[in-house]
């Protein structure tokens, strides 16, 4: 499902206006490989990239959800 387009301008505006000036923390369990995808527009999507991921400090999780895996042993 992709994002409305009134949705991911916002999301550019946000990056555009903390770009270099202010930190973000952002968390997503999509890749950043499929955000065009999500975005649905490209040339927009290059954008928020561009903002977000130039000096970001990447952490990618892999593995299985800890949520799944508690899940699974009745834990809660």
């Amino acid at each position: 499902m992709n994002r409305t387009s009134g949705n991911a301008h916002t999301d550019w505006e946000i990056a555009e206006d903390r770009y270099q000036t202010r930190s973000m923390v952002l968390t997503w369990q999509l890749p950043v490989s499929r955000w065009h995808e999500q975005i649905g527009d490209s040339t927009l999507a290059d954008s928020i990239l561009d903002r977000l991921v130039h000096n970001a400090h990447r952490i990618e999780m892999r593995g299985e959800s800890m949520r799944k895996q508690r899940g699974e042993k009745g834990e809660k």
